[in-house]
């Protein structure tokens, strides 16, 4: 009886050795890393949903009403003061296909979008540094609206400053992180 607990212990203990052994190799992606290979996914992934949805929708539409207004309640009146009603149909799509694209690239690219893979960066589980869950990365592309707000309150500026890991608000609630890749 007691071998098994003491054949427990070492193994607990010779898996805690290797994970932080493994954590010392990893380097946590900077800030302006990340901001790189955000602006290029918007550029590369955001762009062309733009237009495919303008070419859905329309291009009058789109020039009316901006996702962000829908998003912030804002109503929008034409050049004769009358309001203009946004259909949020636009909005929902352009989200949509912009979640379902990055959360499948991060999930079948190992944890990479256009921008992250000329950056040299990949999403991994935080505790793990492997591939992350589904439920992660729809946590944290859903959580990125929050650290959007949090930068105008500064604090989603600073955390990634102040935390070792250089985590995000996004990371934080998602349990991710984002390391260079030197694969």
């Amino acid at each position: 009886m007691k071998k098994s607990n003491w054949r427990k212990v070492k193994q607990q203990k010779d898996s805690q050795t290797a994970e932080v052994a493994f954590d010392a190799h990893v380097t946590y992606a900077g800030f302006w890393s990340r901001i790189l290979s955000f602006v290029i996914d918007i550029f590369m992934i955001g762009l062309p949903i733009t237009f495919v949805v303008m070419s859905i929708f329309g291009y009058d539409q789109m020039q009316q009403v901006s996702t962000l207004d829908v998003l912030q309640g804002i109503k929008p009146v034409d050049a004769h003061g009358n309001e203009i009603k946004p259909d949020p149909l636009i909005a929902i799509t352009q989200i949509g296909l912009f979640a379902t694209i990055v959360i499948v690239l991060w999930k079948f690219d190992g944890g990479r979008t256009p921008g992250k893979r000329l950056s040299r960066t990949k999403v991994v589980d935080a505790k793990t540094l492997q591939a992350p869950k589904l439920w992660q990365l729809v946590i944290r592309f859903f959580a990125y609206f929050l650290t959007f707000l949090s930068f105008i309150f500064v604090m989603g500026i600073l955390l990634p400053l102040l935390h070792p890991k250089k985590l995000m608000p996004h990371d934080l609630l998602s349990q991710t992180a984002v390391i260079y890749d030197l694969d």
